[in-house]
Formats: C-alpha cells, structure tokens, sequence
C-alpha cells in the first residue's frame, strides 16, 4: 500500500450536493479503482479522527462505508473494532429498541447533537474482496452503520435530530462531556 498521507481525499462539507444525493452501488468490489478508494477513504477517515466514513462524504457516489470504531479525541470511549469496508450495506432488520446518543459527522464538523437510532441491526454488504456477509451489529457500532448507511441516502445526522435546539458546537461537547 501506499503512503497513507499520499491516500488523503477532502471531505465534503454539509450543502455540497453529493451529500444529497443517493449514491449508486458497487458494480465490481474488485476493481482496482474500488480497492483504491477503500484504502483511500481509511486513511482520510483516520486522519480526521473519525469512527467511520461514506464514499459521498470523499465525493464520490457509491454505497461504501468504513466502520472503524476505535477510542480517539472525538470517541474517547468508543469501542475498539477493526475497521471494516462494506460496499453496498443493506440494513435488513432493525430493532423497535431506540436508543438516543450523541453523534458529530466529518461532513458537519463543530457540530454534535443526541439522535435516535435503533439498539440492533441485521446488515448484508459485501466485502472488498466481494464475498456476502450477514451480521448483527449493536449498541455504538449499529449506531455507526446507521449513521454510513444515511449518507448513503443523502440523509446527514441533523435532519435526524428531533429537537434543533440540542445542536452543540464541538467545544461544548467536549465540556459537558468532561463534567
């Protein structure tokens, strides 16, 4: 692989018009363009201290996403996974459980709120290497897919929001946090 700082793409900020877009799926998981971009999406997703990233959030519209949860400055107490690439994410069942927490996105930065999300999900993607997975995912990690899976749609985490109002800067999380 590469040098990881030679892999770093922009993210697109809220109000660009691929975060509202539908992206389109994967037709090929093993075309070399797809394997670059996967690599390309991890290393910017890592260097902005993120828990997860989508295609359209490096403008590009496709359906993959990067789930990564791992502790960092933005997720102290997230939990430690590795990092997995899922090209066209299909969520098959979610739970009536709903549970409300706070999330930030790359593409809304200085911005953080609570949002409802189901407690569990069956998801089917395929892998980079195009084999078919079904998994149950739960808590903070069926959060992060949920959260993937939006962008797929052109849905940003604040139109998910129930009340504006609970919309903070960054700073003030990390101050009501650190209480």
């Amino acid at each position: 692989m590469a040098d990881p700082s030679q892999l770093l793409l922009p993210i697109a900020s809220r109000g660009e018009p691929i975060l509202q877009q539908r992206a389109q799926e994967v037709a090929d998981p093993h075309d070399p363009d797809i394997q670059t971009l996967i690599d390309a999406m991890l290393a910017t997703m890592l260097a902005a201290n993120g828990i997860g990233i989508a295609a359209p959030q490096v403008f590009v519209s496709i359906r993959i996403i990067i789930v990564a949860s791992r502790p960092n400055p933005r997720y102290p107490d997230a939990p430690l996974m590795e990092p997995v690439a899922m090209l066209n994410p299909e969520i098959l069942w979610q739970s009536a459980d709903m549970v409300t927490d706070w999330e930030g996105c790359l593409s809304v930065p200085d911005a953080r709120s609570p949002v409802p999300r189901a407690a569990e999900l069956r998801v089917r993607y395929l892998t980079r290497y195009g084999e078919t997975v079904e998994a149950n995912y739960e808590g903070f990690v069926a959060r992060i897919i949920q959260h993937e899976c939006d962008h797929l749609d052109g849905v940003l985490f604040v139109e998910r929001v129930e009340n504006e109002s609970s919309i903070v800067s960054e700073s003030v999380f990390l101050k009501m946090t650190a209480a």
